[in-house]
């Protein structure tokens, strides 16, 4: 699906349920890692992670759009349009939007793939560290020897 496709998906969404017009555009953004999608406060865009669309059809899309709408029409309008406020809560109970999307990404997906050893020069103290470090910056703590990288292991 393109984002002209989207955006007339997100207009069509929002004559039928909120019988409003949707004057802004709507694409997708596949930066976004756990969410469904965002609604933009300064330019009034939205924003939708394709993998709404892909992992889960157009139903979860769909609930995705009606959620972002929410927060649309309530600013446009001068309303509470933050999750807390009784306004967003009301309007997402009378057009039956979702609260929060389906999952996106598994936990095993996200965690850190790589495990870097480093040992210390002079007193060959080891550091494990999830974040590969820069050797000239950083030193050992206990001696200030240099380190040097010992093995990076990949994990599961």
């Amino acid at each position: 699906m393109t984002d002209e496709k989207l955006t007339e998906l997100v207009c069509s969404v929002s004559k039928e349920v909120f019988r409003k017009d949707f004057r802004h555009d709507a694409y997708f953004n596949k930066r976004l890692r756990t969410t469904g999608g965002r609604y933009m406060l300064r330019t009034h865009h939205i924003e939708i992670n394709p993998l709404v669309f892909e992992k889960h059809g157009m139903d979860e899309l769909i609930g995705v759009i009606k959620h972002e709408l929410c927060h649309y029409h309530l600013h446009i309008e001068g309303k509470g349009y933050k999750h807390r406020d009784a306004d967003f809560r009301e309007l997402l109970k009378r057009t039956n939007s979702p609260r929060f999307c389906s999952t996106l990404v598994e936990r095993e997906e996200r965690v850190r793939s790589k495990i870097y050893t480093y040992q210390c020069t002079k007193c060959s103290l080891l550091y494990n560290r999830k974040i590969r470090l820069n050797t000239s910056k950083y030193r050992c703590g206990k001696c200030l020897g240099g380190l040097i990288l010992v093995s990076s292991k990949k994990l599961k």
